[in-house]
């Protein structure tokens, strides 16, 4: 992963690991909608796009991975459309690290964009964008079934 180069090769894989998880474990099925839903963007931010993260083995405390999502449609944003890509971030990185997912439609962030809302704009524009549908190749069927339950 290029994008987060500036991290040790553990990190690195993690945040992969869990960009996968959140790619492959999206649930759209789980609210009704008459357009597919789709991940648009997964943006990390905080400490670790900042390139300010840390970690103290002797406290055990560390920088929390904070990745916000954005889909096609603010449905999407339901829970019940994330329910499994928690659950298997939280089976497979356990307490090794917490991850924080916040969803966003692309509706959101143009409202953010005309009400000028600092925080959420800064946010993503200090971010590091590790996915963009535009940009990015789909998933493998492989890769999708592995990061699956």
């Amino acid at each position: 992963m290029a994008r987060v180069g500036h991290l040790v090769r553990r990190k690195q894989s993690e945040i992969e690991r869990i960009t996968r998880i959140v790619r492959g474990c999206f649930d759209p099925n789980q609210v009704r909608s008459t357009q597919p839903g789709q991940i648009k963007r997964i943006i990390l931010i905080g400490p670790y796009a900042r390139r300010s993260w840390y970690e103290d083995r002797h406290t055990i405390a560390f920088s929390d991975y904070e990745f916000w999502i954005v889909v096609n449609h603010p449905l999407f944003k339901d829970e019940r459309c994330w329910q499994r890509a928690r659950n298997v971030i939280h089976r497979e990185l356990g307490n090794r690290c917490a991850v924080g997912l916040e969803i966003f439609s692309k509706a959101d962030i143009r409202i953010a964009r005309v009400e000028r809302d600092t925080f959420i704009l800064d946010r993503i524009e200090a971010g590091v964008t590790l996915y963009r549908a535009s940009r990015d190749a789909p998933l493998h069927a492989r890769e999708g079934r592995e990061a699956r339950p």
